[in-house]
Order: C-alpha cells, then sequence, then structure tokens
C-alpha cells in the first residue's frame, strides 16, 4: 500500500512517500521569515511555488513512478485557510491528472497517530503542543477527548508572539529555546484554569518586561519554565484521573528539550513511562500525513475528489476513530 501525501497547512510543504510504515520519500521546504510572524497569504504562495518540486524531488527520492502510487493523501484540516487551500489544490490536481483516489486527513489526527508509528505506546496520554494546538488528549472507544487544553493561543503561536516583538523572526520556538540557556528566573503570571491552560496574558506581560529592559534571555527561560510548568501539571492531572500509565509528547513544541525533560520528570516520579516523537517528526512532516492516510485507507475510507473540502477548524474531538493501531 503506497501513498504520496502532501501536508501544507501552516509554514511547512512536504511530500513524503510511504509503504506502509517503511518512508520512502520525505522532503520538505518551509516559509520562514526574519521579522514578524507568517504571512498566510505569503506561506500560500511559497506552497504553490514549491509543491510541484517537491512532488518531483519525492518520486526521485523514492524512486518510483506515479503508476505505483495507489492514492493520493494530503492535510485538509486544520490550519490556516490559504495554506490549506495550496495544498488541496496541488493534491486533487495531482490526483486527477494521474487518475488516482485521494484521503484527506485531519493534520491534528496525523500527529496523534505519529506517537503510535514512531513510539512504544498503546494508550497513551496525548501531549499535543504545537503552534496553532495546545491539548490532553485521550482516546477513548472510537473518539478522541480532549482532557485540557489552551482557551486562547496555541503554545507553540504563543512563544511565536513574543518572538516577533523580541525580534527573533519565524518561527521563533527554537531561538527562545537557545536563548533560555544563557537567561535566569524572573517573575511572569501563571494561569491553569481548572484543566485548561491561557498563554496570551503570559506573552503580554513579558514583552511589557522586554519592553522595560529585562534582558531577552531571562525572558525566554522564565516564559519556557512557566508554560511548560503549566502544561505538566495538567498532564499529570490527565494521567493521574485517567489512570494510565504512558504520556507521548507530539507536536512541533515537542522538538524543545526542556518541555520534554519536565514531562520526563514528572512521569517518572509518577511510575509511568515517557516517549517523545523524534525531533524529525515532531515538527509539521508529510510522514505523518501519509501513515494517517494508509489507516484510513485500510479501515475502508474513501471520498468523492469532488466533495472534498478544507476545514480550517476541524476539532481533534470531531473525528471518528474507524481505524486500528496496531
Amino acid at each position: 500500500m503506497i501513498t504520496i501525501a502532501l501536508e501544507g497547512t501552516a509554514h511547512t510543504a512536504g511530500v513524503g512517500i510511504l509503504d506502509n510504515t517503511k518512508i520512502l520519500a520525505d522532503i520538505r521546504d518551509q516559509y520562514t521569515t526574519e521579522t514578524g510572524g507568517i504571512i498566510p497569504q505569503e506561506a500560500k504562495k511559497h506552497h504553490e511555488e514549491i509543491f510541484p518540486k517537491l512532488i518531483e524531488n519525492a518520486l526521485q527520492e523514492a524512486k518510483i513512478t506515479m503508476k505505483e502510487i495507489d492514492f493520493v493523501t494530503f492535510s485538509g484540516s486544520p490550519g490556516l485557510a490559504p495554506c490549506l487551500i495550496a495544498t488541496m489544490d496541488a493534491s486533487k490536481e495531482l490526483a486527477k491528472k494521474h487518475n488516482k483516489k485521494i484521503i484527506s486527513v485531519n493534520h491534528a489526527v496525523a500527529h496523534l497517530s505519529s506517537g503510535h508509528m514512531f513510539c512504544k505506546i498503546k494508550n497513551p496520554v496525548y501531549v499535543y503542543a504545537a503552534g496553532a494546538n495546545t491539548q490532553i488528549i485521550c482516546l477513548e472507544k472510537k473518539n478522541f477527548r480532549i482532557f485540557g487544553e489552551t482557551l486562547d493561543t496555541g503554545i507553540g503561536n504563543a512563544l511565536d508572539k513574543f518572538g516577533r516583538y523580541a525580534n527573533l523572526g519565524f518561527p521563533a520556538g527554537p531561538k527562545i529555546e537557545e536563548l533560555a540557556k544563557k537567561g535566569k528566573y524572573v517573575e511572569l503570571p501563571y494561569s491553569v484554569k481548572g484543566m485548561d491552560l491561557v498563554f496570551s496574558g503570559i506573552i503580554t506581560h513579558a514583552i511589557n518586561m522586554l519592553k522595560n529592559g529585562i534582558p531577552r534571555e531571562d525572558l525566554c527561560y522564565s516564559i519556557q519554565e512557566t508554560l511548560f510548568a503549566m502544561l505538566t501539571e495538567v498532564v499529570e492531572r490527565a494521567l493521574a484521573h485517567t489512570q494510565k500509565d504512558e504520556a507521548v509528547l507530539i507536536g512541533g513544541v515537542g522538538a524543545n528539550k526542556r518541555l520534554s525533560e519536565m514531562l520526563s520528570i514528572m512521569c517518572k516520579e509518577r511510575g509511568a513511562t515517557f516517549s517523545v516523537v523524534p525531533l524529525k517528526y515532531a515538527v509539521d512532516n508529510p510522514v505523518m500525513i501519509g501513515y494517517q492516510g494508509i489507516l484510513q485507507w485500510k479501515a475502508g475510507k474513501r471520498q468523492d475528489i469532488d466533495e472534498i473540502d478544507i476545514n480550517p477548524h476541524e476539532r481533534t474531538d470531531s473525528v471518528n476513530v474507524d481505524w486500528e493501531y496496531t
């Protein structure tokens, strides 16, 4: 079972080719800026221009032709609408040109499924920490249940917001992590609402402190310690409530070593196992999209190409889990 998969929900355009769980190709190109954040229309233009080359390179890397591809998979939700449109259009054009079936997958769900592809997990608490998303999730029967989530902005977007004001460019997360190594703690607000999280006010407070002369390094360190401690607290409560004994960290912010360290320490103290999706696949990537497409294909999910459309706001807990993780 071979699929060619297109990812393009935000800054990353990627094309992957999978034969079941075997990765045959993984080609990516990222939209970046030196200052400011992501500009959706510019990211869309980037994706439109780069996808034909990425598809060509992926087929060359996999050493196969489109005749050997069984179907096309693409990330149709959730994400930035202009980026989703560029990805859908490129996928539909590819499918129609080569007379292939097409499957649209939920990008967030694909992140969750990547935990099963790359980690030895069975029934974990999923810690989904990404740009626009921050959710604590468990799989219950045929649905993902969200035990806690951000009430305003995702943790990755919160970091990027501070990065814009601190002139760190986009994406800001890696630069914040590096500067944090040179910083010391300054007090910031701590905002956990039951099982939910609120990040915007903390970032606004940090920006005001930056304007008042507090060093970037100190604020980067303090932002990480505060936001990651909040997330770790909620994950620990989810483990206690569900009585599960494993947690897995997924999503782009999962690339941050300090977040992994904090969650690992907490899980160890509770006697739970902790896994993190490998760095290369923690960020947005086409491999997870292809794997999710294969799961859905094997479960018999089919879609009419003319009825497929994007869904920028589709939630994780609105997707029926009709496939099986093995």
